[in-house]
C-alpha cells in the first residue's frame, strides 16, 4: 500500500466516524487553547508591571533618612539621620559600581502663579540626570541641563497636570510662573505618563527645578536642619552590579553619618530591582500554575484519544485480520493506526493555536487595566505546544497501533465472525 493509499483510508475513516473524531479533536483543541491562553494571561501581567515599572524609573535605589537603631562609633541607638546637600559628592569615590548619585530635595504645597491660575503643587529639585533616571520625556521644550544648575537658573519643568492647571490649553513653554514669590520660566513641559509607583507624588503633578536653585529658593524648612536633602537617587552602572552599588552607598553613608553599616532603620533603601524581582517571582508562578492546569487538560485529551484508537483497533479486527490475510505487513498496520493518531492530534493542535492567537489578537486590540499589558501569546508557548503534541501524539498512538499490528489474521477472523 502506498502512503496515498493510506492517507485516502484513514480520511475516510475519520469521516465515517465523524462525532467520535470531532469530540476527540475539541479535547485535543481546548488544550492547547488552556496552555496559549493561560500563560499569555501570566506574560501580559508581568510585561504590564515591566511597563508601569519604567515609567517610575528602572534598577533604581531610593536612599532614604532614617533613625539608628544600634549604637555606633559612641553615638547612641536612635539618633536621627539627615542627608546633605554635599553627601552625593562625598560618598561618590567609594561607589563604584554606581553610575548615578544624584540627591533630591522636595516641598510640598509650594504656592504657584501663573497669568491664568494658581496652585499649591509640590517641587523637586535635582541633577539633569534625573529626567533619564526617573523617565520624565519631554512632550515640549527641554529638561534643565547643567549650565541651569551651574548657574542656579530660575527655569521650571511642569509635569503634564501640573501644566493644565496653571495654563490649561495654553502654551505653557517660554512663559513665566512664581514658585513661592520668585519668578521662574517655564523651560519644558512633560508628557503625560502612567505611574505605579511614588514616594512623595505623581510626577504629572510636579515641577522640577535644577538643584541649586531649590537649596537656595525652597531649602528645607525648620524643624529640618539646614543644608539637608530628602533622598539620594542612585543607579548601578549595570544589572549585575547593582547589589555591590547598594553596599557600597550604604557603607560610604555609614561612615560619613556615623551609623552602623548593618542599622537598615539608619538608611531605608528602596530597592526597585528586588520590588520588581519579587512581582516577576509572582507572575511566572502564575504564569506556570496556570500552564500546568493546559498541560493536565492537553494530557487528559491524550488520554481520550488513546481510548478512542483502543475502541477502533477493536471495531476494525475483522477488517485487519482480512488486510493482514490479503500480505498486510505489521508495519503497515502500524502506519495506518499512527497516521490515523498523528492527523487527530495535528489538526486538533493546529486549530486549537489558530483559535488561541486569534482571541489574543481580538483581546489585545481592546482597552488595557493597569499592570496588564494583554495576552502576550510567545513563540516559546508555540514551541513548547507543537513539543508537547508530537508526544501526546506518539503516547497515544503507539499502544493501540502496536495491538493492532499484533493481531493474529487467523485468530481476528474466528473472534469477528463468533461476534
Amino acid at each position: 500500500m502506498t502512503f496515498r493509499d493510506l492517507l485516502r483510508d484513514t480520511l475516510q475513516t475519520l469521516m465515517a466516524h465523524r462525532l467520535r473524531t470531532g469530540l476527540t479533536m475539541f479535547g485535543l483543541a481546548w488544550g492547547v487553547v488552556s496552555i496559549t491562553l493561560m500563560t499569555a494571561a501570566g506574560d501580559g501581567l508581568r510585561e504590564g508591571q515591566r511597563q508601569m515599572q519604567s515609567q517610575f524609573g528602572e534598577n533604581l535605589l531610593l536612599v532614604f533618612p532614617g533613625r539608628t537603631s544600634m549604637q555606633a562609633g559612641g553615638e547612641r541607638a536612635g539618633r536621627p539621620v539627615r542627608w546633605t546637600i554635599y553627601d552625593h559628592a562625598l560618598i561618590a569615590p567609594d561607589c563604584p559600581s554606581c553610575e548615578y548619585i544624584l540627591p533630591e530635595l522636595t516641598r510640598g504645597g509650594v504656592a504657584i502663579r501663573s497669568d491664568h491660575n494658581s496652585a499649591s503643587l509640590l517641587v523637586s529639585g535635582s541633577h539633569p540626570p534625573y529626567q533619564q533616571l526617573r523617565h520624565l520625556p519631554a512632550a515640549a521644550g527641554r529638561f534643565y541641563s547643567w549650565q541651569d544648575e551651574l548657574e542656579a537658573r530660575r527655569v521650571a519643568y511642569l509635569g503634564s497636570e501640573a501644566r493644565k492647571q496653571l495654563f490649561g490649553e495654553r502654551e505653557a513653554v517660554n512663559a513665566e510662573i512664581s514658585i513661592n514669590g520668585r519668578p521662574y520660566q517655564v523651560i519644558g513641559v512633560m508628557e503625560e505618563k502612567e505611574q505605579d509607583s511614588s514616594y512623595d507624588g505623581r510626577d504629572v503633578n510636579k515641577i522640577f527645578i535644577p538643584f541649586s536653585s531649590m537649596v537656595r529658593d525652597l531649602p528645607q524648612p525648620p524643624p529640618w536642619p539646614p543644608q539637608t536633602i530628602d533622598q539620594l537617587i542612585v543607579k548601578a552602572k549595570s544589572l549585575d552590579r547593582h547589589e555591590a552599588c547598594l553596599g557600597e552607598v550604604r557603607r560610604a553613608l555609614a561612615r560619613i553619618h556615623r551609623f552602623d553599616a548593618e542599622d537598615e532603620e539608619a538608611a531605608y533603601i528602596w530597592d526597585t530591582v528586588r520590588q520588581a524581582r519579587a512581582f516577576e517571582t509572582l507572575a511566572n508562578g502564575m504564569k506556570y500554575f496556570l500552564g500546568s492546569m493546559g498541560v493536565v487538560t492537553l494530557l487528559l485529551g491524550g488520554i481520550g484519544t488513546m481510548n478512542v484508537m483502543l475502541v477502533a483497533v477493536r471495531e476494525r479486527t475483522r477488517e485487519i485480520g482480512l488486510r493482514k490475510a490479503l500480505g498486510a505487513t505489521s508495519r503497515g498496520i502500524l502506519g495506518m493506526f499512527f497516521l490515523e493518531t498523528l492527523m487527530i492530534v495535528l489538526f486538533s493542535g493546529g486549530a486549537g493555536l489558530a483559535f488561541a492567537h486569534a482571541v489574543c489578537a481580538a483581546v489585545n486590540t481592546l482597552p488595557m487595566p493597569q499592570y496588564f499589558a494583554g495576552l502576550w501569546a510567545t513563540w516559546q508557548v508555540g514551541v513548547f505546544c507543537v513539543v508537547l503534541l508530537g508526544l501526546v501524539a506518539v503516547g497515544a498512538a503507539l499502544y493501540p497501533a502496536s495491538r493492532a499490528a499484533s493481531i493474529d489474521p487467523v485468530e481476528a477472523l474466528r473472534f469477528e465472525a463468533g461476534g
